[in-house]
């Protein structure tokens, strides 16, 4: 299932966007929001694969609030302005619903989402016989990687950037719960919606952030602190 938000300062309109993400089978609705500001709160708890998003909203309309994220999911503009269109593409949306749209333009525009996912998601991670290590796809290029090599993992939209103890960083068209599932029997952990840690790099945890070295400082998620924080208790030796 494609985790899916919908985000439209117009009630009705949001009840139409919800009523068609639901008639779709591929697509599961994770919330409904009004504001930038509200899609904001929920980016940062849950793991979201597309949104559906009105672009002309007071405060924060769609498009700069879409400039604002670091690792943006999938995206889709809704909204009444066709002049919209040209920048819409300039943020790399998959598709552009002028309003009013019919359920045949939204399945359109959930199809290209869904191809999009898809070929995000199919990226081959293999496994060797030696669990140390995995086989990436970067650069038309196989390469192959110990697991161990790997200092921390920074989610890039559709693409995955690896930065190595030895070597320059790799980039490759992954997703982040691919490589999550991939690393979970290793010493690795989930800390952010955009970052994956060896969690024998960690120097320190202070506050809301993750210090690997002196120049790498690592937020985390509120979703994802409570593992962080048993896994420091299951580790820590005084009162």
């Amino acid at each position: 299932m494609i985790r899916t938000i919908a985000i439209d300062d117009e009630p009705l309109a949001l009840q139409q966007l919800v009523t068609y993400i639901r008639k779709v089978p591929f697509l599961e609705l994770v919330a409904e929001c009004q504001s930038a500001i509200d899609a904001q709160k929920v980016l940062e708890q849950e793991v979201i694969d597309v949104m559906f998003i009105d672009i002309n909203m007071p405060d924060l309309n769609g498009l700069d609030f879409v400039r604002t994220l670091a690792a943006p999911p999938l995206v889709v503009f809704t909204t009444a302005y066709s002049e919209y269109a040209l920048e819409g593409y300039k943020v790399n949306a998959v598709d552009y619903l002028l309003k009013p749209f019919g359920m045949d333009e939204f399945m359109r525009a959930a199809n290209k989402v869904k191809q999009q996912y898809d070929l995000t998601h199919t990226a081959e991670v293999s496994r060797v016989d030696d669990n140390d290590a995995i086989f990436l796809k970067t650069e038309h290029r196989i390469v192959r990687i110990n697991v161990t090599n790997i200092r921390y993992i920074e989610g890039m939209s559709e693409y995955l950037k690896i930065y190595l103890k030895e070597g320059k960083p790799l980039v490759v068209l992954l997703s982040m719960k691919k490589m999550e599932e991939r690393l979970s029997s290793t010493n690795f952990m989930r800390i952010h919606r955009s970052y994956i840690i060896n969690l024998n790099e960690i120097q320190e945890v202070n506050k809301n952030r993750v210090i690997l070295d002196q120049d790498t400082y690592l937020p985390i998620g509120d979703l994802y602190r409570d593992q962080l924080n048993r896994y420091i208790e299951s580790k820590f030796l005084g009162k």
